[in-house]
């Protein structure tokens, strides 16, 4: 560990040279730039309030009383800056056992019983979209099915059902916890519901509205019961129907022909209509709008592999920058664009703010007014979109991507490699293998040289260009290559 001046030791040593407490910052000033214990606090406080004018006059009189007491400008400025960086983070140091006692409750919970922990954490943070979808995200990561939500075991709250994690109703728009007490008690009393029909009846429709209807069966909460589109031809039948029977029965009307008309309803049940069903663009946007994001798939899941060629960052690499780019550099990521919004400028020209959204979560776009010009058609797409530009970041906000250009990622083509080597191990180089390398090369021809690194352990390797032969680089051609010399034998040069 490396420290800027000798005297930081003492007051760092215990955090590893990082400045983590509140109290390590009011020692640094006191004993660096002379400050009194109450001057130390104002500072503290100042750092935490993040107030320019303020910062301005601290950091002054930091530096002023250090180079009094003889240490080099420079690096009280550069000591200076990280004290300030650190009020983002910093704490109480007498928090420090309470925080580290929830850290190790948490990685146990979070290491033994991984789909129960992550159940509870997506129920707190139910009503925050971003970070619904990034706990979804790290859940596949972690090999944690979500199951969407279902009118038959899915409770209020997001809940382990055996190796995943059912979604809850609570999260669905326009539910209620009463509808979904309503639903929860219908299904105690008869089991599984056999149909739309018999689910409405069974049901307190004076809770459960045509509005939450809808939702269910736009969430995929009712799929068990049929296709979404037919669900939603039949939605006003049934509910009128079970309207009649819930009236007659609060009336005592059950006559002579009650038994008789209750089996002709319920023989309706089988009796969906063949309507084709939703396509994969509609059935998406429907649990975008009810949900808030993609529960059974995600646009931009066919393009997978596109995206990996391209090299598109995720927005939430991009969100991780610590430092915007230049203003001439220019990188890619993907997504759906959403919640735009044209806006007007003091001067009077057009420009716009939205949302992209990918696999991992969404990040502020910003479209200024040059850009806007060219690519406002472009905005209003609703296929997925390859977005390039750069990243703006400032001091207290989350960072936004500044938008140069906007391609239909259907439309963008992967630019092939003109060079690329592949390294083979002396001990695969057989006879067959090589045969087999140059089927390949003749059935795949293209405009891409090629290399070979052919290589004995510790020992040497000898460079040889297969002469005669350009191949188009593709990935089918890539994975060939890896299946005959090994994974990860392929490597681009340019």
């Amino acid at each position: 560990i490396e420290y800027e001046l000798p005297e930081l030791k003492e007051i760092l040593e215990e955090t590893l040279g990082v400045i983590v407490y509140q109290e390590q910052v009011m020692q640094i000033a006191n004993r660096l730039a002379g400050y009194s214990l109450g001057e130390a606090d104002l500072l503290r406080r100042a750092m935490g309030k993040k107030k320019p004018e303020e910062m301005a006059q601290q950091r002054e009189r930091f530096i002023e009383g250090a180079v009094q007491r003889s240490y080099p400008p420079k690096k009280i400025e550069k000591i200076f800056d990280l004290m300030a960086q650190f009020a983002g983070y910093g704490f109480n140091k007498s928090h420090s056992a309470a925080y580290a006692l929830l850290a190790y409750h948490t990685a146990y919970l979070k290491t033994h019983y991984p789909v129960e922990f992550m159940a509870a954490l997506l129920t707190s943070v139910t009503g925050n979209t971003d970070d619904v979808v990034k706990y979804i995200n790290e859940c596949r990561e972690m090999g944690i099915a979500v199951e969407p939500p279902d009118i038959h075991v899915s409770d209020a709250n997001f809940t382990p059902h055996g190796s995943a994690i059912r979604f809850g109703l609570a999260a669905v728009k326009n539910v209620g916890h009463n509808a979904i007490e309503s639903i929860v008690a219908a299904r105690k009393e008869i089991g599984r519901f056999k149909s739309i029909y018999e689910f409405c009846e069974k049901v307190e429709l004076r809770l459960l509205n045509r509005r939450v209807l809808e939702s269910l069966i736009k969430s995929g909460a009712m799929d068990s019961l049929g296709r979404r589109a037919q669900l939603m031809a039949v939605l006003d039948k049934a509910m009128d129907h079970a309207q009649k029977t819930q009236r007659d029965a609060e009336c005592g009307q059950h006559g002579l022909f009650g038994v008789f008309q209750q089996e002709d309803a319920h023989s309706q049940e089988d009796r969906l209509p063949e309507t084709p069903d939703w396509d994969e663009h509609t059935r998406l946007a429907s649990e975008k709008e009810i949900l808030g994001f993609f529960i059974t798939g995600h646009p931009l899941d066919k393009y997978r592999e596109k995206l990996e060629d391209l090299r598109a960052l995720s927005t939430t690499e991009l969100a991780a920058m610590r430092a915007s780019t230049g203003k001439d550099e220019s990188l890619s990521t993907a997504g759906i664009i959403t919640n735009l919004r044209v806006l007007k400028s003091k001067k009077g020209d057009f420009y716009a703010q939205a949302a992209l959204e990918d696999l991992s979560g969404s990040i502020e776009m910003l479209v200024f007014p040059e850009a806007y010009r060219k690519l406002q058609e472009k905005l209003k797409m609703e296929v997925p979109v390859l977005v390039r530009g750069g990243v703006r970041i400032e001091e207290g906000a989350n960072p936004k991507l500044t938008v140069n250009d906007i391609s239909s990622l259907e439309e963008v083509k992967v630019p092939l490699p003109r060079s690329l080597r592949i390294r083979i191990p002396l001990e695969k180089a057989s006879e067959s293998v090589v045969d087999e390398l140059h089927l390949l090369f003749s059935q795949r021809k293209g405009d891409a040289r090629v290399l070979f690194d052919v290589e004995r352990e510790r020992d040497f390797m000898v460079v040889m260009e297969a002469e005669g032969y350009n191949v188009l680089p593709d990935r089918m051609f890539v994975s060939r290559v890896e299946e005959l010399c090994g994974r990860g034998a392929v490597r681009v040069i340019e």
